[in-house]
């Protein structure tokens, strides 16, 4: 019998589609505060955008790195919002930011290729690295720094085999929103040490008054690769829509992997997304505001159950102290919860060892849900 690949085997599961399994088998409902899923609708003229393109009979073949259309429109706002002059050659329209990560991975990794990746961290870029058969090495992010990293650490971690260094901000799952003298730092140890720098910027328009900061603006040499996504900005996580953003030749390598990974991202969903950055962005403002106003009343809330949390800055997360009650075992403490008080919460391990003891909440939820789950989660013990 033919044996998988081992990057296949070896590559875990999500530990929030864990949770998730035990949350659709219980019988009652359950309050899910695991996913990061907008609970707000795609902005309307979005979803007129993509029914009028299927209408058009707009469902054939597009170019591999996406439409003319499209990408002159994200080049547009790379370079006004996220501060980097971008031409439309340097952009490949991807399905979702995750996949825009994956093309990065697979232009810059070969086997046995070590990649640097943040701890606490989302999950996919250690299981899209080991897909590949490299080696993900991660980097400490730690309470006592605020949980941002630093460059000494990093530093100590290189090898000859390292080739990436990915940088989160804001993050998924801390919330943390790096300062400008941050990234300008990581992208200089990225230069000292000849490496990549993948940088994930799918929270970037959702932040709390502290400013987005992208690497790009300190790329001098075209080694930052930016990843992308409309998924989080304007609820569209089921249209699959993301985005790379590099140099103009690794662009025109990143449009011909797409042949072999997917062809092209469907047309219907690049016209939805053209809408979402040519059209109103009062949608957006709305959202953000929303999710800023329910991590404040989570903050009150999870003071009044006297549980500790790192305040988060951007994106749509709560990063919550439960080491005085989840005895140095979150994931089982976090199934407990979701068994007897019926609460799911993504346990901190899922997001690398360095998560034990938290938990990760997410803010896209209805508030009165997030309230009364933060309020079980207090009676957990």
């Amino acid at each position: 019998m033919p044996t998988l690949a081992p990057g296949a085997e070896s590559m875990p599961r999500s530990g929030i589609r864990q949770v998730m399994d035990l949350a659709w088998s219980l019988p009652d409902p359950v309050i899910g505060l695991h996913v990061g899923e907008p609970s707000f609708p795609s902005p309307a003229h979005v979803v007129e955008a993509a029914r009028a393109a299927y209408a058009a009979g707009e469902t054939h073949y597009v170019p591999n790195a996406g439409t003319d259309a499209l990408r002159a429109a994200i080049a547009e706002k790379v370079s006004t919002a996220n501060g980097f002059d971008v031409t439309p050659g340097q952009v490949v329209v991807s399905a979702g930011g995750a996949q825009a990560l994956h093309n990065a991975f697979s232009l810059t990794l070969s086997a046995g290729d070590e990649v640097l990746i943040p701890d606490p961290g989302w999950p996919n870029y250690a299981m899209a690295v080991q897909l590949l058969q490299a080696v993900p090495v991660r980097y400490p992010l730690r309470p006592g720094n605020g949980f941002r990293p630093d460059p000494a650490d990093l530093a100590r971690l290189v090898t000859e085999r390292t080739r990436v260094l990915v940088v989160n901000t804001p993050s998924n799952p801390l919330g943390t929103v790096l300062p400008a003298t941050d990234v300008e730092a990581l992208v200089r140890l990225a230069e000292d040490h000849d490496l990549w720098l993948l940088s994930d910027e799918c929270y970037d328009a959702l932040t709390f008054g502290q400013p987005h900061v992208s690497p790009g603006r300190f790329d001098r040499d075209g080694r930052v690769l930016s990843a992308f996504s409309f998924s989080k900005t304007y609820a569209m996580t089921g249209l699959r829509v993301g985005y790379l953003v590099t140099t103009e030749e690794v662009a025109r390598q990143s449009a011909k992997l797409q042949e072999p990974m997917l062809a092209c991202v469907n047309a219907p969903a690049q016209a939805a997304a053209l809408a979402a950055l040519r059209g109103p962005q009062d949608e957006v403002a709305v959202m953000r505001a929303a999710y800023r106003e329910r991590r404040d009343l989570a903050l009150a809330q999870l003071d009044a159950q006297g549980m500790g949390y790192l305040t988060p800055e951007g994106a749509f997360y709560l990063w919550v102290d439960v080491r005085d009650r989840s005895s140095g075992d979150v994931a089982t403490w976090a199934m407990d919860l979701l068994r007897q008080h019926h609460v799911a919460v993504a346990p901190g391990t899922t997001f690398g060892p360095l998560g034990e003891g938290w938990v990760r909440l997410s803010l896209a939820t209805a508030t009165e849900d997030l309230i009364e789950g933060i309020r079980r989660m207090g009676k957990a013990r």
